[in-house]
Protein backbone atom coordinates (compact mmCIF):
# COMPACT_ATOMS: atom_id res chain seq x y z
CA UNK A 1 0.00 0.00 0.00
CA UNK A 2 0.96 3.61 -0.90
CA UNK A 3 1.30 6.06 2.13
CA UNK A 4 0.19 9.42 1.30
CA UNK A 5 1.86 12.41 2.92
CA UNK A 6 -0.33 14.99 3.49
CA UNK A 7 0.70 18.03 5.73
CA UNK A 8 -1.36 21.18 6.61
CA UNK A 9 -0.34 24.37 5.69
CA UNK A 10 0.70 26.37 8.85
CA UNK A 11 -1.34 29.23 7.56
CA UNK A 12 -4.39 27.50 8.11
CA UNK A 13 -3.40 26.56 11.63
CA UNK A 14 -2.41 29.63 12.97
CA UNK A 15 -6.26 31.02 11.69
CA UNK A 16 -7.62 28.88 13.35
CA UNK A 17 -6.49 30.43 16.75
CA UNK A 18 -7.53 33.54 15.80
CA UNK A 19 -11.05 35.11 14.85
CA UNK A 20 -11.65 36.17 11.69
CA UNK A 21 -12.76 39.69 10.59
CA UNK A 22 -16.19 38.89 9.34
CA UNK A 23 -16.49 36.67 12.89
CA UNK A 24 -15.32 39.79 14.69
CA UNK A 25 -17.52 42.03 12.61
CA UNK A 26 -20.70 40.10 13.47
CA UNK A 27 -20.03 40.39 17.14
CA UNK A 28 -19.55 43.61 17.22
CA UNK A 29 -22.61 44.56 15.49
CA UNK A 30 -24.62 42.36 17.59
CA UNK A 31 -23.17 43.99 21.21
CA UNK A 32 -24.10 47.61 19.70
CA UNK A 33 -27.73 45.88 18.64
CA UNK A 34 -27.59 44.63 22.45
CA UNK A 35 -26.78 47.35 23.92
CA UNK A 36 -28.70 50.25 22.03
CA UNK A 37 -31.91 47.38 23.04
CA UNK A 38 -30.89 47.77 26.66
CA UNK A 39 -30.99 51.46 26.45
CA UNK A 40 -34.05 51.78 24.76
CA UNK A 41 -35.82 49.21 27.60
CA UNK A 42 -34.38 51.52 30.07
CA UNK A 43 -35.31 54.56 28.50
CA UNK A 44 -39.12 53.04 28.64
CA UNK A 45 -39.02 52.46 31.89
CA UNK A 46 -37.80 55.56 33.12
CA UNK A 47 -40.81 57.30 31.34
CA UNK A 48 -43.13 54.86 32.77
CA UNK A 49 -42.49 55.78 35.95
CA UNK A 50 -43.67 59.61 35.27
CA UNK A 51 -47.23 60.24 36.69
CA UNK A 52 -49.01 61.86 34.23
CA UNK A 53 -48.34 65.78 35.37
CA UNK A 54 -45.12 64.80 34.52
CA UNK A 55 -45.28 63.29 30.81
CA UNK A 56 -47.54 66.52 30.16
CA UNK A 57 -44.73 68.62 31.61
CA UNK A 58 -42.65 67.35 28.67
CA UNK A 59 -44.98 67.69 26.27
CA UNK A 60 -46.28 63.62 26.50
CA UNK A 61 -49.18 61.62 26.93
CA UNK A 62 -49.25 58.43 28.60
CA UNK A 63 -50.24 56.71 24.87
CA UNK A 64 -47.14 58.32 23.24
CA UNK A 65 -44.60 57.01 25.65
CA UNK A 66 -44.75 53.68 23.49
CA UNK A 67 -44.66 54.64 20.07
CA UNK A 68 -41.68 57.61 21.21
CA UNK A 69 -39.74 55.69 23.56
CA UNK A 70 -36.42 55.63 21.16
CA UNK A 71 -36.64 59.31 20.22
CA UNK A 72 -35.50 60.19 24.24
CA UNK A 73 -32.63 59.37 25.80
CA UNK A 74 -31.43 59.62 29.65
CA UNK A 75 -27.93 60.41 28.84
Amino acid sequence: MHSSNFTIPARNIRTSRHMRPGLLSAAVTAVRWLAREISERRNYNALMELSDDQLKDIGLSRGQTESDVHVYSRY
